[in-house]
């Protein structure tokens, strides 16, 4: 898909208000709409962590939790956790909006937030998402949100090239919320994309494909802590199964993306990889030293396991790879059980690298 600059695509309006599904309330919960770096609207939503029947901004692994620090507002922020457009303003404390509420102060929700992202035709509304935000919600405060080209968003879908754009704006706004630590947890396309995420940010090094301006590259405010990839690709154009074979005309053909935006309302850019993203086994190899677990079904009808094994063949030491028998693919196969599994990993991984 294109690595353009964001004008050429024509962008689909993301309300103050995104209609539909979990909106803010009074449990802490908080909706935005924030910025990339190359100017694409992205909807996301804020979830405290859930403790017995409750909500907190976070927790730190001593055993401590923050209270709560959003107040059901949107905010509108730029990739860099600061105001978009009249929005959110901060202050030097953190996040406050329009209406002077404080939506999340540094210092507070010192815990870790999950950044959770979806897979191709996905969106943050739809309910596996919402599973995997509640049963990950246990560990940590959640972020999710909606790639571009899907679900509330704007922009096109470049099935993993410049998402990692989106992924950074959501990073940054879970430590611009005051959450020292940040986990990424991507399925499938979004497994790719935290991938490569974790590669060029926490590296500092741009390797083909996402145009990622060099100011931002490595900024420690949208970097990854750790790490976690559900049914990823290893390589990219991959036929070898009938589901990629279907998903590539849907990508590549005309009629094809005439069905993924009507079909399954995701928007797709016409336009070919160019330069060709770094390949997520390239990416894998260039995490370390930050934690990455490969999660991988043996019953996945998109990715043989050859592909996990190959990420985690690239990764070496620094990786820790889960085969699960009877598993399929991505977040909709991705029951409570592993999902609670992942969540544990993660509260693991955060507690070796301390509070």
């Amino acid at each position: 898909m294109s690595s353009a600059p964001e004008g050429r695509f024509r962008s689909s309006p993301v309300p103050l208000l995104t209609p539909g599904g979990p909106s803010g309330g009074t449990d802490g919960s908080s909706r935005a709409s924030l910025l990339t770096d190359d100017g694409v609207r992205i909807e996301a939503l804020y979830e405290p962590r859930a403790m017995a029947g409750r909500t907190v901004a976070g927790s730190s692994f001593d055993g401590t939790a923050g209270d709560g620090v959003t107040d059901g507002h949107e905010s509108v922020v730029d990739g860099h956790g600061g105001a978009a457009e009249g929005g959110c303003v901060t202050d030097g404390g953190g996040l406050t909006n329009g209406h002077g509420y404080g939506s999340g102060t540094a210092g507070v929700a010192v815990g870790t937030a999950i950044v959770i992202a979806h897979g191709f035709t996905g969106s943050l509304d739809r309910p596996a998402v919402r599973r995997a935000a509640r049963v990950l919600g246990r560990h940590a405060a959640v972020v999710t949100f909606s790639f571009r080209g899907h679900g509330g968003s704007g922009g096109r879908s470049t099935v993993g090239d410049r998402e990692v754009l989106d992924l950074a704006a959501a990073v940054r706004w879970a430590r611009a919320l005051g959450h020292r630590r940040v986990v990424t947890v991507g399925f499938s396309m979004g497994g790719s994309v935290v991938l490569r995420h974790g590669a060029l940010y926490a590296a500092g090094r741009e390797a083909g494909g996402t145009e990622v301006p060099a100011e931002v590259l490595g900024d420690p405010e949208a970097r990854a802590d750790a790490v976690v990839a559900v049914s990823a690709p290893a390589r990219w154009y991959y036929r070898g199964t009938a589901p990629m074979r279907r998903l590539h005309w849907l990508v590549t053909r005309p009629t094809g993306r005439l069905v993924g935006r009507y079909g399954f309302g995701t928007r797709i850019d016409r336009d070919d990889w160019d330069p060709v993203p770094l390949s997520p086994v390239e990416a894998a190899g260039l995490i370390a030293p930050v934690p990455l677990l490969i999660v991988h079904g043996d019953r996945d009808p998109y990715f043989p396991l050859d592909h996990p094994r190959m990420l985690a063949g690239a990764a070496g030491d620094g990786a820790e790879l889960w085969l699960e028998p009877g598993m399929g693919h991505a977040e909709n196969a991705a029951d409570e059980s592993l999902l609670t599994r992942i969540g544990d990993w993660t509260t693991a991984a955060c507690s070796m690298m301390g509070s």
